[in-house]
């Protein structure tokens, strides 16, 4: 509706919103009792060992960061729930499952202009260049005649048999027309995202896949800026001539997840569950999230060893493949995961933004920010999800966890923001079991899934911060007492408030500008529905169950919430 007249909003916002005193800090103690614990050390060591291989389920590389970390949780004093008695609290197992199809890694490769003193790409320097389930050439290579396709999709049958083809396209989706229908002798393709800055970052090669194919050559290289402008310009002066090299191996192997216990005293059948996965090639993704979340079990062994920290509810650590080793610890015991109580993922943790360009994030559960994106609000480059009001997921996860991060980015003047829910890790197999699910990761990264993410981008102090943080806030949880829940209850009732207060003046803006006063109720209605919702979950934080005092206190912060709303929603109307 346009044109509509609308009352001052100032005074309706400062005669319901009285100001409060800020809740106070249910994490104090533990903060105190982690930051002289955690120095980013093994968090860091623990990246370098990770980051020199290339990562996929079941390879070489990956099983033995899989058998390094297990390494780190003996030292720190975890032992196999195989020979653990029922009084040890430390316990670990490795899970192996076969995989469904052989695992592969790459050795080497080189792509050359014949006539070219040197390599237009090498592995040494290049190691994306190979997408997953390229096959070994023969040993001297293969050479032929480089055509570039611009119309992947109009490849006609056999038109390219005998030549090398060059697109600008994914290599999956490359891969079919241009060998598979076209003939092509193999597949040289480049489609680095905007977001990498390539024509900056020139050496820089995303890790791709092609399709496997059990007993079938497929010989594919990813190009990088640099290479396919050097290729394009001698294609520009004429015939070009190539040789590929190519050795990777492709094997049947079995799937490594591990899975570390710190078992609670009181309830250790409720848990709180971080998930880092092992594989993909990168030094921030997810190298960074193996070895901090590494320094992570091994401080929390030290604390509960030497007497400081008792965790009531059970802390699990997991360690697997990516979506994969975290869906299925949900999907395969239904009583375990009835009292999953929150997860969270570490994905990309670890990162020099300095270097990177990226900043550090906590992806929110879905709330009305990933529907109406505006305010401080913004999503990353990964792009927004296709969400609705029914994928809301309404909790005080996401203002505790902001809140503990927040905290420690003051105390250590480190950056600390998020972004509203787009899915993409670990997290969303929580989500979608309606378990409480959050990411910790930092994007937009300019190095993303490339060969440039090295170990030179990741901070040691940022691996510090995020476990601090990180154990700071799961301590709390596992403990939840009376005054947690009735300190989470204000820092809830002030999050609502200001978002709503936020929100009121934004809409106000809108309807200004012609937009419809039913539009921003339905805004304004979702976020007061959501934080009611979000005040009810704390219900469940408390070990024991709430008593009659946190849940008056939770029904009184709605009654606020819900009249401060209804006073906002009317000088819309």
């Amino acid at each position: 509706m346009k044109n509509i007249a609308l009352l001052p909003l100032t005074f309706v916002l400062l005669s319901c919103a009285q100001p409060t005193a800020e809740p106070p800090n249910p994490s104090a103690a533990y903060f105190d009792m982690v930051r002289p614990e955690i120095t980013g050390d093994l968090a860091y060591e623990t990246t370098a060992y990770v980051e020199q291989f290339w990562r996929l389920a079941g390879n070489a590389g990956f099983d033995s960061s899989i058998y390094r970390i297990v390494s780190e949780l003996q030292k720190a004093g975890y032992v196999t729930e195989e020979t653990a008695n029922d009084g040890d609290r430390l316990v670990y197992r490795i899970e192996k499952r076969a995989l469904f199809k052989p695992t592969w890694e790459p050795v080497n490769g080189e792509l050359s202009i014949k006539g070219d003193a040197s390599p237009l790409l090498s592995f040494a320097t290049n190691r994306n260049m190979l997408p997953i389930y390229s096959t070994s050439t023969p040993e001297a290579g293969i050479g032929g005649e480089v055509v570039f396709v611009e119309d992947i999709e109009g490849i006609a049958a056999g038109s390219l048999k005998g030549k090398i083809a060059l697109a600008d396209a994914n290599p999956r989706q490359a891969f079919e027309q241009a060998v598979q229908k076209g003939g092509a002798l193999a597949l040289l393709t480049y489609n680095n995202p905007d977001y990498l800055q390539p024509e900056k970052n020139v050496t820089s090669i995303q890790f791709r896949s092609i399709p496997y194919q059990e007993g079938k050559d497929a010989w594919c290289i990813a190009l990088s800026w640099e290479a396919r402008e050097k290729l394009k310009q001698a294609l520009d002066k004429g015939k070009v001539e190539l040789n590929v090299k190519i050795e990777t191996k492709i094997y049947p192997s079995e799937e490594l997840t591990v899975v570390a216990n710190v078992r609670g005293s009181q309830v250790p059948d409720e848990r709180l569950v971080f998930s880092a996965h092992v594989q993909e090639p990168g030094a921030n993704d997810n190298a960074s999230g193996t070895g901090t979340q590494v320094e992570m079990a091994a401080v929390t062994a030290r604390l509960v060893n030497n007497g400081s920290f008792d965790p009531k509810r059970t802390i699990t650590f997991l360690w697997g493949d990516e979506i994969v080793s975290t869906r299925r610890y949900i999907e395969e015991d239904s009583l375990r995961a009835s009292n999953i109580k929150w997860g969270i993922s570490l994905d990309m943790v670890g990162e020099n933004t300095a270097v990177t360009g990226g900043s550090f994030l906590i992806e929110k559960m879905p709330d009305p920010s990933a529907i109406w994106t505006r305010g401080n609000d913004k999503h990353t480059e990964w792009g927004a999800g296709d969400v609705t009001l029914a994928d809301m997921k309404p909790h005080y996860f996401n203002d505790f966890i902001l809140n503990r991060f927040l905290e420690q980015g003051v105390a250590a003047n480190w950056a600390v923001s998020y972004n509203p829910f787009e899915g993409g890790s670990d997290h969303v197999p929580f989500l979608e079991a309606n378990i409480p699910g959050l990411l910790l990761w930092h994007f937009t990264d300019k190095f993303y899934h490339t060969d440039n993410d090295r170990l030179d981008k990741v901070s040691k102090a940022t691996e510090k911060n995020v476990a601090t943080a990180a154990l700071a806030s799961a301590f709390t949880l596992v403990n939840a007492d009376h005054q947690t829940a009735l300190s989470v209850i204000g820092e809830i009732k002030k999050a609502a408030t200001d978002r709503l207060n936020a929100e009121a003046e934004l809409s106000k803006q809108a309807v200004k500008g012609g937009a419809s006063a039913s539009d921003e109720t339905q805004i304004l209605s979702a976020w007061a529905d959501w934080y009611v919702k979000a005040l009810s979950s704390v219900k469940d934080m408390e070990v024991g169950g709430s008593s009659g005092e946190v849940i008056k206190t939770i029904e009184a912060s709605q009654k606020e919430i819900l009249q401060l709303s209804g006073e906002i929603i009317g000088q819309l109307r």
